[in-house]
């Protein structure tokens, strides 16, 4: 009897949510200007928690994390990722804020909790239905893993590591920027 029960309140919250997401695309269309309501926001989270492999998940950085490293990561990241992320990691970006989802703000803690794994997975693999694109055959693993490390730093960036990315960023700009892909790669941009 209580399964049944179980069955029975499990189908109608079934047929409530379909009812919610059809009456709203009736209402809304499937336009990329609505902001994602909660329960999007929170079943696009358990989404990816869902496609995100266990392994995947308890992957470690076998690089160390250097300066050099860290250097190398934030110009990559200006050239790369700052066109949604915004150079800062806030996602406030006429690209980020018009993607659907938006560009997420990587230093808020719905991204912070994420594992080490979890973040070189997304790098390297993408999230199906939103902006976030596949790097995996574009960056060496330690490349990705550099990204990492710096998308941890990205919180506490300092005055000068934000005006250095400006810096770059107006080099990027007018055609100055550039970086490699590997040993033996030339410079260049995207």
């Amino acid at each position: 009897m209580r399964i049944r029960t179980i069955v029975a309140i499990s189908g109608v919250l079934l047929l409530a949510g379909l009812a919610y997401v059809g009456v709203a695309l009736v209402r809304h269309g499937f336009s990329a200007r609505e902001k994602p309501s909660r329960l999007e926001e929170f079943l696009a989270r358990q989404a990816r928690k869902i496609a995100t492999p266990a392994d995947a998940k308890q992957l470690t950085n076998r690089y160390p994390v250097t300066p050099e490293g860290l250097a190398a990561a934030r110009a990559h990241w200006v050239d790369h990722c700052a066109t949604c992320h915004a150079l800062d990691g806030s996602g406030n970006t006429p690209m980020g804020r018009n993607l659907y989802p938006p560009a997420p703000d990587m230093r808020a803690a719905t991204v912070e909790y994420l594992t080490d794994g979890e973040l070189y997975y997304i790098i390297t693999n993408g999230v199906r239905f939103t902006g976030m694109p596949a790097w995996g055959a574009e960056h060496t693993p330690e490349e990705t893993w550099q990204l990492v490390a710096f998308i941890r730093r990205l919180p506490t960036l300092s005055p000068d590591e934000l005006a250095e990315m400006e810096a770059m960023a107006v080099g990027v700009a007018g055609g100055a920027g550039g970086h490699t892909h590997g040993a033996g790669s030339q410079p260049h941009g995207h």
